[in-house]
């Protein structure tokens, strides 16, 4: 009898293939999608999300398409609890959060394997592109072949027991050999465009997701050099470290936001200079690798960047400080910083850091 694995399937063409290509291998598939966000909730989106109901019925024709099974699980009220409100209440609190890492961790993963075993199946899938490596009964979350789609960092957060059940067959494709896949068999899934980053967030950006949903508080736009007070904003949960847009002041310069202080309400401006830290702190760590002392790694801390030389240095179980080779640009309190020995991930945790000087 075939193993039996659970694609979660989103409606786009990644889960799509995922779910072709377990089949063509012999396995016992199935689909499931969760309907995380529905679009009415706020206004009509130009484009449906992923994991929007519209989605989910795209999701339910690539499978009929692929003869598999297709099961939909309603989670629009986890999501909100677990995902939505830590979100907003991370920019309420001058944060940047990571609402995809967030869904990984507390929807897709666990829901994916609780219906794993509901159904008795000895694997999930999902369309990553990232890989899983297991050596000596240990498995080792890997980097996709794929440098520009390569996602492992958005899955740093989860935990042994799930990556032993996980199978991702897109870490060894590139993102064209999927596309074309999808068009030679022409699924329903290869028609649709690419999903957004975050989900729930359409066109107009967070800002505007945001508001009506909190209380702006206004407060002072302040010069992080001289402490003199340039203007005044609306609500810090409109700013995030490193941006450039949206400041409305004129100071001759290129000016940035360097630090955002929801003690004081304040957001503080600066040059693009002052904005490079070469030394950031992050807790919440998760260790997919156990390390006891400090080591060499590699280090991203936004998920679309090359990830650079750094020492981290262990401060406790769940925290450390990363050092880099070179200062980088903008770290956001609140986003991740994820660790690499070669190709493989380490762990990663929570910036927490936010020193306007190194």
């Amino acid at each position: 009898m075939a193993d039996k694995v659970i694609v979660g399937m989103s409606g786009g063409v990644d889960s799509s293939i995922t779910a072709f290509l377990l089949k063509q291998q012999g396995f016992d598939v199935e689909g499931v999608s969760f309907t995380l966000y529905e679009a009415r909730m706020r206004k009509a989106f130009s484009k449906a999300p992923c994991c929007s109901i519209e989605a989910m019925n795209d999701a339910a024709k690539t499978a009929d398409s692929l003869g598999i099974k297709h099961k939909i699980i309603d989670l629009r009220e986890e999501f909100i609890e677990k995902v939505i409100e830590p979100f907003i209440s991370s920019y309420y609190n001058g944060t940047t959060p990571n609402p995809c890492i967030l869904c990984n961790k507390f929807i897709k993963f666990p829901y994916l394997l609780n219906e794993a075993e509901q159904k008795n199946a000895k694997f999930i899938a999902t369309g990553h592109y990232a890989n899983i490596a297991a050596v000596d009964k240990t498995c080792f979350l890997m980097k996709g072949i794929d440098a520009k789609k390569d996602q492992s960092y958005v899955l740093y957060a989860l935990d042994s027991k799930t990556l032993s059940r996980l199978t991702l067959p897109l870490g060894k494709m590139t993102k064209n050999d999927v596309r074309e896949t999808a068009k030679k068999l022409d699924i329903p899934a290869a028609k649709r465009k690419e999903s957004q980053e975050i989900c729930f967030i359409d066109e107009s950006g967070y800002p505007c997701f945001i508001d009506g949903m909190i209380e702006s508080k206004e407060g002072p736009l302040i010069d992080a050099e001289s402490g003199k007070i340039l203007g005044h904003h609306k609500g810090i949960h409109l700013f995030t470290v490193g941006q450039r847009k949206r400041l409305g002041i004129a100071t001759g310069k290129p000016c940035y936001v360097i630090k955002i202080d929801s003690s004081e309400n304040a957001v503080y401006i600066g040059t693009k200079g002052m904005a490079m830290r070469k030394q950031i702190i992050a807790n919440e760590v998760n260790w997919l690798i156990d390390k006891n002392h400090d080591f060499k790694a590699t280090v991203k801390i936004r998920s679309m960047m090359q990830d650079e030389p750094a020492i981290v240095e262990i401060i406790d179980k769940f925290k450390v400080r990363i050092i880099f080779d070179q200062s980088q640009w903008a770290p956001a309190p609140g986003q991740s910083a994820v660790f690499y020995q070669g190709n493989v991930v380490v762990g990663g945790g929570i910036i927490v850091s936010s020193v306007l000087q190194d």
